[in-house]
């Protein structure tokens, strides 16, 4: 097979133009709103697991923290419904591009650092430098934690792009390796392509669960500076 292993990766592009943005814009199209007084089953658990994770996640935060609720819940959809529509045959998944990863984590990390800095200078500047600290190790801590805070953002970013992309390829190299057995042997092409079922469930899991862990970890730096 000679198709490149990073094809699937590479931003589409329509008569020249880049897709991305359409391909950004589409997935809130398919989350289901309701007209009517009465919702049906569908829009019901929908809302049941919104306000399952919303609680879950502003439990812990004050009422400044709690404005960013619709924030919040609006990214995970968002990255949930994306992951999912990147496992479907011959889609895209943004979710694999760093820099679309950092364009969310930067700003969501810079608004929550700042808040804290506005609100409460004092603590923010107290994660510096913790209590109790000996004088010669006051200026390596202070450059060390700078430097902890500062890669928040790109750790968020990368730990989403490589757990989405890892398993991307995986299934790739599996579905690859079935369709090449298929002409050698059948009882191998049934095992091999058992597994790649069973991957396959597991990628679901894993695109919703990364997409908690994103939202989870933002949720988590908003809580320390408010």
């Amino acid at each position: 097979m000679n198709e490149n292993l990073f094809t699937s990766f590479i931003a589409p592009t329509i008569l020249g133009l880049p897709a991305a943005v359409l391909i950004i814009l589409f997935p809130p199209l398919l989350i289901p709103t309701s007209k009517y007084l009465i919702n049906n089953r569908l829009i019901t658990t929908q809302q049941w697991l919104i306000q399952l994770t919303s609680k879950q996640m502003m439990a812990m935060h004050n009422t400044k923290g709690r404005t960013w609720s619709l924030m919040l819940v609006s990214l995970i959809i968002f990255i949930a419904t994306t992951n999912l529509l990147g496992l479907l045959p011959h889609s895209f998944t943004p979710t694999t591009q760093l820099s679309m990863n950092l364009a969310m984590a930067i700003p969501l990390w810079a608004g929550a650092v700042i808040m804290g800095f506005r609100s409460k200078i004092k603590n923010a500047l107290a994660h510096f430098l913790p209590q109790g600290t000996p004088t010669p190790l006051i200026p390596m801590l202070v450059i060390i934690e700078t430097i902890s805070l500062l890669i928040q953002p790109m750790a968020l970013a990368v730990r989403l792009t490589a757990n989405i992309t890892a398993g991307h390829l995986l299934m790739h190299l599996i579905g690859s390796a079935t369709l090449a057995m298929s002409t050698i042997s059948l009882p191998s092409t049934l095992i091999i392509f058992t597994i790649l079922i069973l991957l396959t469930i597991l990628e679901i899991a894993v695109a919703l669960i990364q997409a908690y862990v994103f939202t989870l970890l933002v949720s988590l730096y908003l809580h320390d500076n408010t």
